[in-house]
């Protein structure tokens, strides 16, 4: 079998822009079924601009995303809403509708690509939930709980279609130790009981060091990766100094823009 249909989301030489204004260029990797992957960097180095371009918020100005083998990029509408239902996605604050409960925003997602009954629908959004510790929390609304547990709710609602890749766009982000530490098992959990294969944008050391397969680096100075291989690896064998300063925040990194 190719080394192509192994990796189960490749992007190749894809080009990052706003306008004239170049993000990164020549980005390439694979990532094999079932890793959990981040996407590491300082501040402004566009992060969370290849993950919208993963999963299709934004267009590559040169370049492809495949996922199997598929090209998501130069894909027909139906042929891309094929591929994104198989995507689970959560943002940095969750993304909650704070008008609806937990369980109904578990269940927009069953609501659009199932036709189980409302019944069925309320039963899978409280067993998504209870996945994430939160049963019994189906009817509070987000501002009535923590930011851990918005974040949880996140990933319940993320996971309701049992997707091939969840992303994350900074889990950690906000939260104590202690809170961070509890996500990052349940992300772990998660990755194994779906065989999901995860992307996760991050800058937190903990979550690197203890979850993360395999780590690549966006050189904002560069405008290009510069390392690919497991956090620890990159942390022995440094391929420059502003990645030994990332793992190690030894230094400050050099960002000037913000994307």
């Amino acid at each position: 079998m190719s080394e192509e249909l192994k990796s189960h989301i490749e992007v190749q030489n894809m080009t990052m822009a706003y306008g004239d204004f170049v993000v990164m260029r020549d980005l390439n990797f694979k990532i094999q079924r079932g890793e959990i992957v981040a996407l590491m960097g300082g501040s402004g180095c566009g992060k969370s601009t290849l993950l919208k371009h993963m999963i299709g918020l934004l267009e590559p100005a040169k370049g492809e995303v495949f996922y199997s083998g598929k090209s998501f990029t130069q894909s027909g509408d139906d042929e891309r809403t094929a591929l994104m239902r198989n995507f689970g996605v959560t943002y940095q604050q969750g993304a909650l509708w704070s008008a609806m409960t937990l369980a109904e925003n578990v269940a927009m997602p069953l609501e659009e690509y199932t036709k189980l009954s409302p019944k069925d629908i309320r039963d899978m959004a409280s067993y998504k939930l209870s996945l994430v510790g939160l049963k019994g929390f189906e009817d509070y609304y987000p501002s009535e709980i923590s930011g851990g547990m918005r974040k949880r709710a996140g990933l319940a609602r993320a996971i309701a279609l049992d997707p091939e890749v969840l992303f994350f766009d900074e889990p950690s982000a906000g939260l104590d130790p202690i809170s961070s530490k509890l996500l990052d098992d349940l992300i772990l959990e998660m990755s194994k009981s779906l065989n999901a294969t995860v992307v996760i944008v991050t800058h937190e050391l903990p979550s690197l060091y203890s979850i993360v397969d395999k780590g690549i680096f966006l050189d904002s100075r560069e405008k290009t990766i510069t390392g690919i291989g497991h956090p620890k690896e990159l942390l022995e064998h440094p391929p420059n100094e502003r990645i030994y300063q990332f793992l190690t925040r030894d230094g400050n990194m050099a960002n000037s823009t913000t994307i």
